[in-house]
């Protein structure tokens, strides 16, 4: 072993040692601040991240083809791209389907996409800075996706693709929405960023639609930081994904590398002389979405503790379930679509009739515990939507009720059973009072 050798190991040692006992996790006791989310990890982490920052390599490199490789192979897909994050993700999902090179497929400015109003704006944002036009279906509750018996209506001549998120972990009808993509010949991006894990039919989402998304933010499944992914089983997708992500690149060499083809200065492309270095040849206006080789690293270290993951936030579900079920006169439990089984990313609840959502937030809030509404609630309703041109299948009474009644409480992996119970507790105090 080399002098370098020696002392990467002792400082990679060290930081293992420091990793656990200044990252470690504090036993909950009442009254400790409970998260909705949190980042869990450990000194895996910490020593892949320096090991990466140690080769300073910095942008992709062999963590990114790693950790590629293996969420793709988890997900079943046959290409994943690393990106900077889960909305960097959608949007490259989405101009993806813009690329000329798919033809008459192509997504054209004025064509129409179905979504719904009820998520986060990012599996939305894309579909309108582009210039097509967002047709917004209803949801139902207490699933809180897609209501399909609405998709005919939602049908143009000018409907080219169906965007949808998995909302909050819980699969949505993926047989009825994929079998009215088949039937109209619409593309289907599946945003997978808050359900990492899940499965529907028996196989992972992320694995029915032509594209589909996730996010390594530190509240999702898994963390990178910063981070997300696009992933598909089409090569041509594929080869459109890392030309977008790339700067609309038309080469496929790896960053620092060259002459991969063995053609780099022989082809012909556009009207630039022959010969033109392929390394410059853009078929896209693309983006720089890459993310770094010390996120992938992250991510790797993330990757095999990631069923333990979904373990753990099984078990906050089922607990915080069997605990707020004899409370269901006043409270709405989630649902789960038929045939799936959720990683669920939170536990939404909706206030009944006469129950005042303001006033449950607002004490478990004061008694730290955190809370969040499902989003946007209604995006139609949000300062961003003025001046947006859209449609809606009737007056969407689902996703109003959502923004008006619905609030989620974390099951994150990092929440002992103790503070699922406190939770639980604090939950039906505030209603005795409400």
């Amino acid at each position: 072993m080399t002098n370098k050798d020696e002392l990467k190991e002792r400082i990679l040692k060290l930081i293992r040692q420091y990793g656990e006992e200044y990252h470690g996790r504090k036993p909950f006791e009442p009254g400790d601040r409970i998260g909705c989310a949190g980042r869990v990890y450990g000194g895996e982490e910490l020593v892949a991240l320096a090991d990466s920052a140690l080769e300073f390599w910095l942008t992709a490199g062999r963590y990114t083809e790693e950790f590629e490789r293996k969420f793709a192979g988890y997900i079943g897909a046959k290409y994943c791209a690393f990106v900077n994050s889960g909305s960097s993700a959608n949007l490259l999902a989405f101009m993806a389907l813009t690329s000329p090179l798919l033809g008459e497929r192509a997504l054209r400015r004025g064509d129409e996409i179905i979504t719904v109003a009820a998520g986060f704006p990012t599996t939305v944002a894309p579909i309108v800075q582009f210039g097509a036009t967002p047709v917004f279906v209803d949801i139902t509750i207490p699933q809180y996706n897609i209501d399909v018996t609405q998709l005919e209506a939602a049908l143009s001549p000018r409907t080219k693709a169906v965007m949808l998120a998995h909302t909050l972990g819980n699969p949505f009808n993926v047989k009825a929405v994929r079998e009215f993509c088949r039937k109209y010949k619409l593309w289907l991006i599946e945003d997978n960023c808050d359900a990492l894990g899940s499965e529907y039919g028996g196989r992972r989402t992320g694995i029915f639609g032509d594209l589909a998304t996730s996010s390594f933010y530190p509240a999702h499944h898994i963390t990178t930081g910063e981070g997300g992914a696009v992933y598909t089983s089409q090569p041509l997708l594929a080869q459109i994904i890392r030309s977008m992500r790339d700067w609309g690149r038309d080469c496929m060499c790896a960053p620092g590398q060259d002459d991969l083809c063995g053609h780099r200065f022989e082809r012909q492309f556009g009207e630039l002389p022959q010969g033109y270095d392929h390394k410059y040849v853009y078929s896209h206006f693309g983006y720089n979405l890459k993310a770094t080789d010390m996120q992938a690293a992250i991510g790797v270290a993330q990757m095999a503790k990631l069923e333990g993951f979904i373990t753990a936030r099984k078990r906050n579900f089922a607990l915080l379930y069997a605990a707020l079920e004899p409370l269901q006169d006043k409270l709405i439990l989630p649902e789960a679509c038929p045939d799936s089984e959720p990683v669920w990313f939170g536990f939404p609840i909706t206030c009944r009739e006469g129950v005042s959502r303001k006033r449950i937030v607002t004490y478990l809030e004061k008694h730290n515990i955190q809370t969040r509404m499902l989003f946007a609630g209604n995006l139609l309703r949000q300062p961003c939507m003025r001046g947006v041109e859209f449609r809606a299948i009737g007056g969407l009474p689902g996703t109003e009720a959502v923004m008006n009644h619905l609030f989620w409480l974390g099951i994150y992996p990092g929440l002992e059973e103790k503070a699922i119970a406190y939770m639980a507790e604090k939950l039906s105090e505030a209603l005795r009072l409400a």
